[in-house]
């Protein structure tokens, strides 16, 4: 038991380092979002804004540059959370498959990510939420922040799923950055209003936005948002879990492979047949 624990402990450990060291990452984070959230409230009007919350069918008229924050925040948040998954599993595959051939169990290797990336999620959602509270209050800062948090959760898990499948480092960020501007820009009330498409239902963020918005401006729970998006994390999980499998499995036949010879040299050799003497 406590060689598993220190296996895990040892691949969460590398993974947080290599989260540390992506400086481009701390940089957004400590200033982009900051920067686009604060920008969103003083450039975009304060006048009302109605619309209708889908989860729950409610008419809302919060002020333009609230609601413009929230969305802000959703597609700063998922997009750096991804790109920081991304470039840990993009950059650090060599890596995972020396683990892996130093006799890292991948169950070990998947349990350190997820548990790096629940970290940083929530860190930045929190950090995302204290940005907003700056300006105005909204009504249920703990579901904002909740909401934001399984946001970045299901975006992360993509970054590792483009992460393992992609070939080049330009695609994987391409990727990400039209998949979060096709989910925000479809479902930002500024540009979606008086839309009744189901589509924006199928969106990775659907659930992160509708539980933000009714945190932002109503006083109702809205637990079933956050299923939403923890049912995309799993998805998205299930498919990195698949690519991180095929990854590192030639890691493990290769590592097979290579401890063969060294076992044969340390088998006992066969005793030699005695000569037996046959009667002429």
């Amino acid at each position: 038991m406590r060689r598993h624990l220190r296996l895990y402990l040892t691949a969460a450990r590398f993974d947080l380092v290599e989260h540390a060291r992506n400086r481009l990452a701390m940089v957004l984070v400590a200033l982009f979002i900051p920067s686009w959230i604060s920008l969103a409230y003083a450039v975009i009007p304060s006048r009302p804004l109605t619309f209708r919350l889908r989860a729950t069918g409610r008419l809302l008229e919060p002020a333009g540059n609230q609601i413009t924050q929230i969305t802000g925040a959703i597609n700063a948040v998922t997009l750096i959370t991804g790109f920081m998954m991304f470039a840990v599993t993009f950059n650090g595959g060599r890596f995972d498959r020396r683990l892996a051939m130093a006799g890292f169990p991948r169950f070990h290797l998947v349990l350190a990510k997820t548990t790096s990336l629940a970290l940083a999620s929530g860190a930045i959602a929190v950090y995302a939420t204290g940005v907003i509270c700056t300006a105005w209050s909204p009504r249920q800062p703990v579901q904002l922040a909740a909401a934001l948090f399984c946001g970045a959760m299901a975006y992360g898990a993509l970054g590792v799923v483009f992460g393992s499948l992609l070939r080049r480092e330009v695609e994987g960020m391409f990727a990400l950055v039209m998949t979060s501007l096709v989910d925000a820009g479809l479902q930002s009330p500024l540009a979606s209003v008086g839309t009744n498409s189901a589509a924006v239902q199928f969106l990775p963020t659907y659930g992160t936005m509708q539980a933000a918005t009714a945190a932002g401006f109503t006083h109702t729970p809205l637990p079933g948002g956050l299923a939403v998006q923890i049912l995309w994390f799993a998805g998205a999980a299930l498919l990195g879990l698949l690519a991180f499998h095929r990854r590192t499995k030639d890691a493990l036949t290769t590592r097979s492979s290579f401890h063969r010879p060294w076992l044969a040299r340390y088998r006992r050799p066969a005793a030699p047949a005695r000569a037996t003497s046959t009667p002429r």
